[in-house]
């Protein structure tokens, strides 16, 4: 299992309208266990999305404003991110919480009752936690069956498609990155930095299924240094074109790479 210093902290934006309902998240999510981003505006709400891989948004749907009616309409655009609502469940929000229903929200967090519990309900369902659980064992076609292979592998998950340098890799690991390189590609096993790369052309394959993304998108929240980057690599990596990560599974892409793409220089 990974270990809990390798969980990269969630990314969470929240609009958040009324200040208690504020104070409230930021108590559920302080620097130290998450990135929090409170943008003022359904605009600058929507911007977060194209700048930044989003774990989880979160609105105070209870507040009633046109903005965070706006922003509540793009769980349709993005839904690779869960949309939590945050209400009161007073009689005349009704209306809001139908909405939050109908635009497949995973949650509607009730003020005054859920705050102690808000992070872990929020957090668990996130982009990161999700990728992670689900690439937690590695594929049995990549050939990673060491105790240096799968500590690796569950290290490179845990950041869900972000870059992971191998050198903070080895460090984490207590090796060198010489040893590290060497060893992990032993017994015919893929090679360390195409293994990355598959990880985050995993990840850039689901946020490619969000309406709400182009390629140009998925490259700089992934910190790709272009589209160009993310397309070189995978033609590269899974041999075909970014335009096609939309439609293509994951065990389509790890196919791919096992047939011939699981080598390059160290």
């Amino acid at each position: 299992m990974t270990d809990s210093a390798d969980i990269v902290p969630a990314t969470v934006v929240a609009l958040v309208p009324r200040d208690r309902v504020r104070a409230m998240i930021k108590a559920a999510f302080p620097r130290r266990k998450a990135r929090l981003i409170l943008p003022r505006s359904a605009a600058d709400f929507a911007a977060v999305f194209h700048n930044e891989l989003v774990d989880a948004a979160v609105i105070d749907v209870g507040s009633g404003n046109g903005d965070t009616r706006a922003a509540g309409a793009l769980a349709r655009d993005f839904p690779s991110v869960p949309f939590f609502g945050i209400s009161g469940l007073l009689g005349a929000e009704g209306p809001a919480v139908a909405q939050c229903v109908s635009l497949g929200f995973a949650d509607v967090l009730v003020e005054g009752v859920d705050e102690s519990v808000a992070r872990e309900l929020i957090t668990r369902h996130g982009f990161t936690a999700r990728f992670s659980d689900a690439l937690r064992i590695p594929p049995p076609g990549l050939g990673l069956s060491s105790g240096v292979q799968r500590k690796a592998w569950e290290y490179i998950v845990a950041h869900a498609g972000r870059r992971v340098h191998t050198m903070g890799l080895a460090h984490r690991l207590g090796v060198t990155r010489e040893h590290l390189s060497r060893t992990f590609a032993a017994d015919g096993a893929p090679n360390l930095k195409r293994v990355i790369d598959l990880v985050r052309l995993l990840a850039a394959a689901e946020l490619s299924k969000n309406p709400g993304y182009d390629i140009r998108d998925v490259a700089a929240v992934l910190d790709f240094a272009s589209s160009s980057h993310l397309s070189s690599t995978a033609q590269r990596v899974v041999g075909t074109k970014p335009a096609s990560l939309s439609r293509l599974r994951s065990v389509d892409l790890i196919l791919r790479f096992t047939r011939g793409h699981g080598r390059s220089r160290a």
